[in-house]
């Protein structure tokens, strides 16, 4: 089984997060012994920041074994129609949030994802199963 994984649960483990780290840590590990973890290019994006060199970003992601998955078209369609669903709701923001890929990716490839962070993926993506803290 492949787990996707949101860039604020590896962050959680570049920067040491004082609260979430060691919960990001067990988390990751219990899906690496049930299969592979993996980002997306969207994902990979949100983590740059954290490094200052593209070759330290790629040290680590090799050290975690963390694969790389294209975003399939589909996803990029659902992403679009959460996207709608949000500006109809309120939502404030003139172009999709890089939650809603990452959502459409994990629903349109059936796969689960580990995140801390459920709020627009339950509202839009109500039928990805998500792996996050216990509430």
């Amino acid at each position: 089984m492949t787990t996707l994984v949101d860039a604020n649960v590896l962050l959680d483990l570049f920067t040491d997060d004082p609260r979430w780290c060691d919960w990001s840590r067990d988390q990751l590990s219990l899906a690496m012994t049930a299969g592979t973890v993996a980002i997306n290019p969207i994902i990979y994006a949100e983590l740059c920041y954290a490094f200052a060199r593209e070759s330290e970003l790629e040290l680590e992601l090799t050290r975690l074994q963390v694969e790389r998955l294209e975003l399939p078209y589909s996803a990029a369609w659902r992403a679009s129609e959460a996207f709608v669903r949000y500006r109809r709701s309120g939502g404030t923001k003139r172009s999709p949030l890089p939650d809603f890929f990452i959502g459409a990716h994990a629903e349109s490839a059936g796969l689960p994802l580990l995140t801390r962070d459920e709020g627009r993926y339950r509202t839009y993506f109500p039928a990805v199963r998500l792996i996050r803290p216990e509430r």
